[in-house]
């Protein structure tokens, strides 16, 4: 199967099937999002969910948070993994959104990665959720689902991932295609055991084509 073809299909599947799809962290602005990003890093978006209800009450704008200190964020965030790092990025991402971006979370890729604990993943979640822009955010799901299948060929690292997909897939799809392999990561095409029984994109897989 050529790869144009094992992209439509890959498509032609999911808009089928998963025509409407989101991030599953809570938010309801921005800045919400840019804090539960943060702290996804290394965790489950079910973890982040439990403990951001209280922090956007308590530090609902940059504002605040920025405002605030080490001890007084780092209770909420302590059941979260890595707290000390994150309690730290969160408060610079914080006063750094005040100090240079009039408090409002920047469009560019590159201004969103001068902020405080967030990378390149983070930064393209950013831009295609809030935005809508094409970029595609590559993390641990994203990474290995798009080999199995065999959207990406021989890439060694997320940069280079990302830009075989987002070389591949319709400019106005990239925002959703994102959404598509990280859910079908998390929650069929599993890392130690792939649910391959209840994959419908067997017949377009690579690593399922090999295991037969």
């Amino acid at each position: 199967m050529l790869k144009k073809e094992r992209y439509e299909k890959f498509l032609e599947y999911q808009l089928t099937h998963h025509p409407e799809v989101q991030t599953e962290l809570f938010y309801s602005n921005p800045y919400e999002l840019l804090v539960a990003v943060i702290l996804s890093a290394q965790c489950t978006d079910k973890r982040v969910n439990l403990v951001t209800p209280a922090i956007f009450k308590d530090f609902p704008t940059p504002e605040v948070m920025a405002v605030s200190n080490f001890d007084a964020l780092f209770p909420y965030i302590q059941s979260i993994s890595y707290p000390n790092n994150k309690t730290k990025h969160l408060l610079g991402m914080a006063k750094m959104l005040v100090e240079d971006f009039n408090s409002e979370v920047p469009e560019s890729i590159d201004d969103l990665q001068k902020l405080p604990g967030v990378g390149r993943k983070t930064a393209n979640v950013i831009a295609s959720v809030v935005y809508n822009k094409p970029a595609m955010a590559v993390d641990t799901h994203v990474f290995r689902v798009a080999a199995r299948i065999g959207l990406t060929t021989a890439a060694k690292n997320p940069l280079q991932a990302e830009l075989q997909l987002v070389k591949n897939i319709p400019e106005e799809l990239i925002p959703r295609a994102h959404h598509w392999l990280i859910l079908h990561g998390r929650y069929v095409c599993l890392a130690r055991k792939p649910k391959c029984d209840q994959c419908g994109m067997t017949g377009i897989c690579k690593y399922f084509e090999k295991n037969l």
